[in-house]
């Protein structure tokens, strides 16, 4: 049973934090754009995508957040992930997702900048 998508948008010390609850399919498309749009008003640095409370992304989904990742580089702006299961963060090494984003384990992680991302070498 699909559970309904919501972001939460949060000003964080140095980037805006996307919290994602639900699933991310094409049902979540507005919410999530929405999301994004008010991120970029802040005109931050970086966004960060937390995903630690998403349990399903299908190919649309993957496709949405395609969409984040070219606006967030047509902005020169940087774009993080964490909280995805290890089965979400093969599923970015396979589509080459985390090639542009940097994925890290929690979103203590990415604050504090001392853990080395998932997937690093």
């Amino acid at each position: 049973m699909a559970t309904q998508f919501e972001a939460q948008v949060r000003q964080g010390p140095d980037l805006v934090v996307l919290d994602l609850h639900g699933d991310i399919n094409s049902f979540a498309e507005s919410a999530l754009n929405g999301a994004y749009a008010e991120a970029e008003a802040a005109h931050p640095a970086a966004v960060l995508l937390n995903f630690g409370d998403v349990s399903y992304i299908n190919s649309t989904g993957i496709a949405l957040i395609v969409g984040l990742l070219a606006r967030a580089r047509a902005a020169g702006r940087k774009l993080f992930a964490c909280g995805l299961s290890e089965h979400y963060v093969e599923i970015f090494n396979i589509t080459r997702l985390a090639d542009f984003m940097t994925l890290f384990p929690d979103e203590d992680s990415v604050l504090a900048g001392r853990s080395a991302p998932e997937g690093a070498v």
